[in-house]
């Protein structure tokens, strides 16, 4: 497995607080256009109009600096292209008006990834559908490396509630897109590596039936390494529906319950026979009785037919010697 580096940045340039700012916005600026009107003889106050254009374009552009940051939210600084470092901090701020700021959400997603058909190891089609809890981890590669054009989401993110909550912005629809297609990727590949269920009742390797923890820690680790190069950390990757395919649903159920039967019968006839010598051994040890071969025959197979019998055995009363 390729470990990925990560390539962001904390953001290390001039930040003011945006309380400052915004004061001398609205308070310092208009002060200083009025009073050019004020002081400036009347044969100057086209200067005066003049200032008041540019005063007003300044405050425009000071006021494109101006951003609020949430907790478990950063901004990716970009100065005419250049990445210049993630800001990460929470609060009203300042920075350079030229600066792009990219908004990135930190917070943990669910992704309800919907059942999906794949083949097991022995060839046998399954649906299968997971939850994935995840959440940025490097700004950097989830902002530059993963491509923002818009692309079908083939996945729903849910909020809090569990209601289905679409993406708000470019990065974050393009972030879904991936994540989605990646999840399905990963989901087929595990799957495919092992049985639905045991063969012939007997747990002798991995199934997707029996072995859920195992099968989770695969996936999280497979998607951990698919998902690490967007910069994206997989906080959980658990299976929420495990079912054979439609069209072969009832025939392995009753293949199931086959098994189910043979294994009961088994484990039945294994204690009526252990029944049968335990009651032949206590015999011979204290010599209640003493039979010959012939007889230990014939109380073997009326023990078996009682124990292992479906419905009770109707007794038969022998009224004369026991060789009758």
């Amino acid at each position: 497995m390729k470990t990925q580096i990560d390539k962001e940045v904390l953001y290390s340039g001039k930040v003011t607080n945006g309380f400052v700012m915004l004061a001398v916005v609205i308070l310092l600026i208009p002060a200083i256009i009025a009073a050019g009107f004020v002081f400036l003889p009347f044969e100057l106050w086209w200067l005066a109009g003049v200032i008041a254009g540019i005063g007003l374009l300044t405050m425009l552009t000071l006021s494109c600096g101006l951003f609020v940051l949430q907790p478990n939210q950063a901004r990716v600084m970009i100065f005419f292209g250049e990445y210049q470092g993630t800001f990460r901090e929470t609060g009203y701020f300042w920075v350079n008006p030229f600066m792009t700021k990219k908004k990135i959400s930190l917070r943990i997603r669910n992704m309800d990834i919907a059942p999906i058909k794949v083949n097991d190891k022995v060839g046998n089609p399954v649906m299968i559908g997971m939850i994935l809890v995840w959440k940025v981890k490097d700004t950097y590669r989830a902002v530059f490396d993963i491509d923002a054009d818009p692309a079908p989401i083939v996945a729903v993110d849910t909020n809090e509630k569990g209601s289905a909550a679409a993406p708000t912005n470019t990065i974050a629809k393009a972030l879904n897109a991936f994540v989605g297609i990646q999840s399905d990727a990963a989901l087929r590949e595990v799957t495919g590596r092992y049985a639905y269920d045991e063969e012939n009742g007997k747990h002798t390797e991995i199934t997707l039936r029996s072995d859920a923890n195992e099968i989770n820690e695969q996936l999280e680790e497979k998607l951990n390494e698919r998902l690490a190069m967007a910069g994206i950390e997989v906080v959980e990757a658990r299976l929420n529906h495990l079912a054979y395919a439609p069209e072969i649903a009832a025939v392995m159920l009753r293949r199931q319950q086959a098994s189910a039967i043979i294994s009961a019968r088994e484990k039945i006839v294994e204690g009526a026979v252990s029944m049968v010598k335990m009651a032949l051994d206590q015999l011979d040890e204290e010599q209640i009785v003493t039979l010959d071969d012939e007889r230990k025959a014939t109380m073997v197979s009326n023990l078996l037919v009682v124990l292992c019998a479906d419905e009770p055995a109707q007794p038969v009363l022998n009224t004369g010697s026991l060789y009758q």
